[in-house]
């Protein structure tokens, strides 16, 4: 009789916002169906009881089984049920645990290998129009010796989203739980029930528990789970810290009889070497950077927090609108969100057949940007289109999820209009014309206006000077600043976003080694009709000489303006007599000593390339130390015919601590002392973007 109500009942999630009050991530046991495809029926609140009737279309739920509906009801909040969800495989293997199966859990900011003892129901049983809520119990299994005298810690009930990664057992015994006593707890009823539904429950052979040996396979299969040269991991120092880093060597060192692993860490250690342990090279790697440990230490990166039992494809979610409402404009993460959020493995864009140019600029533009995230929900249409595609399955399922699949940017690429941009690498400055102009429909973010009184619309701008113009490291400071005076240009208005491409011949030549990415652009000096400061007085300037612009004794690279008295003083010189200076357009009725308002834009992301990969820096938020970075095509599961790209999104602080440094400090800086990813800042730049400061107050707080 249970089994007949439980086939008569439906359950469904709301995976987009009901008109009628219903949020996404609500769960509903629909009683009725209207012939307009309305669904009616009760809603569940955390606690399990249906606590109000509603309807909604059917088009805006998701079904579920009585069991996921048990198991989600458990999760909170509503919008962490969806993200479950969508890890498709995850929640599928956490739907058909049984007893000992073997799960990593996050517990106490750590990752935590358990055994599945029972699964909880919450809730007083039989209560009407209550739906029980599931939760697991489980043992923390805190090392072999613990596993093998079957010692358990007491643990609080997990649900299902608190499990990050399943290990299937290698046993054919697997067993239902069994019968348990309530544990009568006072904020909670709590009861155990007799079994753990699962879909392949109903093959699975009768007999005893896992042994004491299979247990012990399993966490070791788990600790070791691809753990080969090249794969990320992370260890168990010596001094007991754990450390993130690259296996470069794996065997038995000299003096021990264990295997041990070398890794090149992410971050420099005094107490590490390069590559060299007791007198010994094993691989070779910069100076304290390489840290040896027995590989029982070692384990999968965690910050790639589901590994699946056999890699073939990357995860498909089940459908866009679980992850996506489509009416729904979903800001740029916060600042205090991105480090849980965005970084780790498989985060970010997904890279996919010569499209990390594409990965490193949608990444760049669409993360952390408030002014272009505001031109963005302007322009995008809501119709079903190209732009409509972005919105939804690129720009929301990034900013909530962290996670977009390479299926969704290449059929992105296919609706570009130009099959060269599903197929054939591009330069992004290319793309980004494309995607402003074609896609979103945006007006050119500069107008840049010649001497000669002609106006030119553009999108970015890309840097000309000559190389003695400059110092050797110059800042993005001084070569915009050269590349506008020399070809006498000027911005004829602040542009919101500024995109200012770095001086090369192609993406293999660099004209300068290094360039100091400048974390504040002053272009008070390169706007037309604004207000500038003599460079000698500070008065109001009234006159511009780009012929001085390179002369040594009036600090060279510095934009030369001049108001009428220093004019007059400065070409007297007999070296400047010949010196033809031109007069500036000024608002009328300025006093001399009037003050001058500087304009400053913000930098928000670089994207670098080398060897013609694209990837990015972004810094998202204020805290100068708040930068990330991104590559679409970090490493790769699989081989080339059956594998897929692995993208990987990293903290760097270090790179906000380097370039708060003054330009003298950066530009003599000895790079072999910095680590790797401020190198690639500083030597990799292809392109620097900017947003206007002074209409978005929050970015300076």
């Amino acid at each position: 009789m249970e089994l007949d109500m439980e086939r008569q009942e439906r359950y469904f999630i709301v995976v987009r916002r009901s008109k009628k009050g219903l949020s996404r991530g609500s769960i509903l046991r629909a009683d009725a169906e209207t012939a307009a495809g309305d669904l009616i029926g009760m809603v569940h609140g955390g606690g399990g009881s249906a606590r109000s009737s509603g309807s909604l279309k059917k088009q805006d739920t998701y079904p579920l089984s009585r069991h996921q509906a048990q198991l989600l009801l458990f999760v909170s909040p509503a919008s962490r049920r969806l993200e479950l969800m969508c890890n498709v495989q995850l929640f599928s293997a956490v739907c058909d645990l049984t007893q000992d199966d073997l799960v990593v859990v996050k517990h106490k900011k750590d990752f935590q290998p358990c055994l599945v003892k029972n699964l909880v129901q919450i809730g007083k049983k039989d209560k009407p129009g209550v739906l029980q809520m599931l939760g697991f119990e489980l043992n923390l299994m805190e090392a072999e010796q613990d596993i093998l005298s079957k010692k358990t810690v007491p643990l609080p009930f997990f649900s299902a989203a608190d499990i990050v990664q399943v290990v299937p057992s290698h046993s054919n015994t697997r067993q239902p739980l069994r019968i348990s006593i309530d544990l009568g707890l006072n904020r909670k009823a709590v009861s155990r029930i007799n079994s753990m539904p699962a879909l392949n429950l109903r093959n699975a052979k009768k007999g005893s528990i896992f042994s004491n040996k299979d247990v012990s396979n399993s966490v070791q299969a788990l600790s070791h789970y691809s753990l080969e040269v090249g794969s990320m991991a992370e260890a168990i120092s010596l001094n007991g810290l754990t450390v993130y880093g690259v296996i470069r060597w794996i065997g038995v060192p000299d003096g021990k009889t264990n295997d041990w692993a070398g890794l090149e860490m992410e971050n420099e250690a005094t107490t590490c070497s390069d590559g060299t342990f007791c007198t010994i090279r094993y691989f070779t790697c910069e100076g304290n950077k390489a840290l040896f440990v027995p590989l029982t230490n070692c384990k999968p990166d965690s910050r790639f927090l589901f590994i699946p039992n056999e890699i073939q494809k990357p995860l498909e979610p089940p459908s866009v609108t679980l992850l996506e409402d489509l009416d729904e404009d979903v800001p740029p993460v916060a600042e205090q969100d991105v480090l849980s959020h965005l970084v780790g493995r498989m985060k970010g864009i997904q890279g996919h057949f010569n499209s990390c140019y594409l990965d490193a600029t949608l990444f760049s533009l669409f993360t952390s940007s408030i002014a272009f995230s505001r031109m963005f929900n302007r322009s995008a249409d809501s119709e079903e289109g190209i732009s409509h595609i972005l919105r939804r399955d690129i720009v929301n399922r990034l900013r909530r999820s962290g996670f977009v699949p390479a299926e969704s940017v290449m059929k992105f690429r296919k609706q570009l209009g130009c099959k060269s941009f599903a197929t054939e690498e591009k330069d992004p400055e290319e793309f980004i014309t494309l995607l402003l102009k074609n896609v979103l429909h945006i007006e050119p973010l500069l107008k840049i206006r010649s001497h000669g009184e002609s106006s030119q619309d553009a999108y970015t701008h890309q840097i000309i000077v000559e190389k003695n113009q400059v110092g050797a490291v110059p800042s993005v400071q001084q070569l915009l600043e050269m590349s506008l005076v020399s070809s006498d240009l000027k911005f004829e208005e602040i542009p919101s976003c500024l995109i200012v491409q770095m001086p090369r011949f192609g993406k293999k030549f660099k004209m300068f080694p290094k360039i100091i990415p400048s974390t504040e652009l002053d272009i008070t000096d390169v706007l037309h009709c604004s207000p500038r400061e003599c460079f000698l007085c500070g008065h109001i300037a009234e006159y511009e000489c780009g012929q001085c612009l390179t002369d040594h004794k009036l600090q060279p690279g510095k934009i030369k303006q001049y108001c009428s008295t220093c004019n007059t003083q400065v070409h007297t010189h007999t070296s400047r007599q010949e010196h033809t200076p031109h007069k500036l357009t000024v608002p009328d009725h300025l006093p001399e000593d009037a003050s001058v308002q500087r304009h400053q834009m913000q930098l928000f992301a670089v994207l670098c390339i080398n060897t013609s990969h694209y990837v990015s820096f972004v810094k998202y938020g204020p805290d100068p130390r708040s930068w990330i970075f991104f590559d679409s095509m970090a490493d790769r599961c699989g081989d080339d015919n059956n594998g897929y790209n692995v993208p990987v999104i990293r903290s760097c602080p270090e790179v906000g601590d380097f370039l708060c440094q003054s330009e003298e400090e950066i530009s003599t800086a000895d790079l072999s002392q910095c680590s790797e990813l401020v190198r690639r800042l500083l030597c990799d730049s292809y392109m620097c973007l900017y947003q206007r400061t002074d209409n978005h107050p929050q970015l300076h707080q």
